[in-house]
């Protein structure tokens, strides 16, 4: 069993330090364009091996696809975050040209893999890899729900007081403000959160969720990178373990929800297969407007690269 992380920056290193750790496969390889750079991570990791006692090996590649031939699944984390001055059609426009080349170089080599994207602007990026993959949408999907959803436990696990073991909560939509998460389908061991705290507090927990990204930002200056690493990994294991779990991921819906072709956050079923199902929740008036509203929003920036598309042809 082979797996590929692309992009050694701290994404990609978190999720390989993850995968490695949970033994998910006998060998990791993490891909850079910078020379040298993930041959001195996946050194460093290694070196945990003994720390840590796992035997996963982790090796380093710059920019030499051949290595990662006959990965079971690659992760792509690559790209460049949005810097001042930069528009939002520049960032797309540069990573879409890395998501691009990246896709292109795992399917000469892995043909039967599964993609999970992790670049941003998440939603989009996730398209561009399918445009350029041409395989099953089912193989091709993007880690952003995990991650939102995670930020939205943590913070009410702190609320409440409890162990975020026993909060299930799905959120649905975008990637970013127009998230969409779902407090009816929220319980805390079982337990409706309705019924555990205050509206105004649920509401200021939705919005901290929805801003999740930013704060870290500001705290750091710039983006997270444990939690979305581990976000990551934890749909790798899913898939290699084919755990058939239930998670919120960047899918590409044909009918689904009343949308069609739009990459966006639903509840699905991972396995080995990738995604084996994608689940329709009964979402009420206010559910539907606002996943509507954020599925619109998606659309806009993935006609942004479209028609980016259409430039480059003519």
């Amino acid at each position: 069993m082979k797996i590929t992380v692309v992009g050694a920056g701290n994404v990609g290193a978190t999720c390989a330090d993850v995968i490695a750790h949970k033994e998910l496969a006998n060998e990791v390889i993490l891909v850079d364009i910078k020379e040298n750079y993930a041959e001195g991570k996946a050194l460093d990791i290694w070196q945990t091996s003994p720390v840590n006692m796992y035997d996963t090996r982790i090796k380093g590649s710059t920019n030499d696809y051949s290595k990662t031939a006959n990965s079971e699944v690659v992760v792509i984390t690559s790209g460049l975050p949005r810097k001042p001055g930069m528009s939002r059609d520049d960032l797309i426009s540069t990573n879409a040209g890395i998501v691009k080349s990246v896709t292109e170089n795992i399917i000469k080599h892995s043909p039967n893999a599964i993609i999970i994207v992790v670049s941003n602007p998440l939603d989009v990026m996730t398209y561009c890899a399918y445009l350029t993959a041409r395989i099953d949408a089912k193989r091709v999907f993007g880690m952003a729900g995990i991650l939102d959803t995670a930020r939205y436990k943590a913070f009410l696990a702190e609320a409440l007081n409890c162990s975020p073991k026993d909060i299930q909560a799905v959120l649905m939509g975008g990637h970013g403000d127009t998230m969409v998460p779902l407090p009816r389908y929220t319980t805390v061991g079982g337990i409706p959160v309705t019924e555990l705290i205050a509206k105004d507090k649920l509401d200021a927990i939705i919005e901290r969720t929805k801003k999740g990204g930013g704060e870290i930002v500001n705290l750091l200056g710039t983006s997270a990178w444990y939690a979305p690493g581990a976000s990551a990994a934890q749909m790798v294991e899913a898939i290699v373990r084919d755990q058939k779990r239930i998670f919120p991921v960047c899918a590409w819906l044909q009918g689904e929800y009343g949308l069609k072709n739009v990459y966006l956050g639903v509840p699905v079923k991972l396995g080995k297969n990738g995604i084996e199902q994608i689940i329709e929740l009964k979402l009420n008036a206010e559910e539907k407007a606002l996943l509507n509203a954020s599925a619109k929003s998606v659309k806009e920036v993935m006609d942004v690269l479209d028609n980016m598309n259409k430039a480059v042809v003519k």
